[in-house]
């Protein structure tokens, strides 16, 4: 989801709490808070030696230990409050993907993107989940999946006669 999606899902249900679903069936406690938003720019280069770049809105929520068995969740217009005080700050790329670091005494630290949004009774529930790591240049350096096995097989033609992937002069990291 993009910030701006994020955004508008908020301005348009300001009324609701908002809960977040880290894991199926797992809510952050009703006793997060917002506590530091990131503007994130990744410059990077994948292990088939192609840059790419790209911007991303993180924002963190924690769990305060002296609010355990808190039962009300902080509403949508406070936290739209919040986000909106940082916006004034600094600015926000509102076509950045947003992300929502978290973690608890059993859920490792993690940054999770907004899977899906849900309205239940007078909740707004952001659904999150993890994104596995993958290899970008599967393709290019030639890495077999289920889904890529035959460009994998024209790959090894090419490849027969080219330096090893996985050399130092190879294409591949």
């Amino acid at each position: 989801m993009k910030t701006q999606e994020l955004f508008k899902v908020l301005e348009q249900n300001q009324d609701k709490s908002l809960l977040f679903e880290y894991a199926p069936n797992l809510l952050v406690g009703a006793n997060y808070h917002i506590t530091e938003v990131k503007h994130l720019a990744v410059d990077s280069i994948d292990c088939g030696s192609q840059a790419d770049a790209w911007k991303e809105t993180v924002i963190q929520l924690w769990e305060s230990p002296k609010e355990l068995g808190k039962t009300e969740y902080m509403s949508v217009y406070k936290a739209l409050a919040i986000l909106n005080k940082v916006g004034k700050m600094k600015p926000y790329d509102l076509d950045a993907e947003v992300k929502f670091e978290y973690s608890n005494a059993t859920f490792h630290t993690a940054q999770l993107f907004v899977n899906d949004f849900e309205i239940k009774e007078n909740n707004l529930i952001v659904k999150l989940a993890i994104e596995k790591t993958d290899c970008k240049a599967k393709e290019l350096c030639g890495v077999s999946t289920p889904h890529n096995e035959k460009v994998s097989e024209s790959l090894e033609t090419v490849s027969a006669s080219a330096e090893p992937c996985c050399s130092p002069d190879g294409n591949c990291c």
